[in-house]
């Protein structure tokens, strides 16, 4: 796991889950955000201030991601958008409430998610990965890239 953009999404066991401006190891800035993810970003996200955040997750094996909600933002209002690389995800949706029903999409490589409006407070998580659905990567396994605007945006000037 790693991050591009401004800032970062890092945990530890003293100050927890948090969003940060430099690596916890080397103190050193995240790396830029791709240009082509600023680029989905414009076309798809449909808001006025660019993302800060590009969490980069590698699934392995048998790699879940439980039922949650994105919520350490301030920037609510702002969309979560999932890119999906290598092997196919099954990624679950519900609801607002965790006991809400939920149903599983198939996330193939190149595959775009976008949670906005109601679903950006839906309940999700993956339940598995398909090995062998991709040969993007060698040894196999999924890269999921999810940018999030994390603050938010000072208004616009006059």
């Amino acid at each position: 796991m790693t991050n591009f953009g401004p800032l970062g999404w890092v945990t530890d066991k003293e100050r927890g889950y948090r969003y940060q401006s430099e690596h916890p190891e080397t103190g050193h800035p995240w790396p830029a955000m791709p240009p082509r993810v600023l680029e989905l970003w414009d076309q798809l996200a449909g808001y006025a201030a660019p993302p800060e955040a590009c969490l980069v997750n590698l699934y392995e094996g048998d790699a879940r991601m439980g039922l949650h909600v994105d919520s350490d933002e301030e920037a609510w209002d702002a969309p979560v958008l999932s890119i999906s690389l290598g092997d196919t995800a099954l990624f679950r949706i519900g609801g607002v409430l965790r006991s809400d029903p939920t149903r599983s999409v198939r996330l193939a490589s190149g595959d775009v998610c976008m949670l906005a409006g109601a679903s950006r407070r839906a309940y999700h998580g993956v339940d598995r990965i398909l090995p062998g659905t991709s040969r993007l990567l060698p040894k196999g396994g999924r890269i999921n890239l999810t940018v999030r605007r994390v603050t938010i945006p000072a208004p616009a000037q006059p």
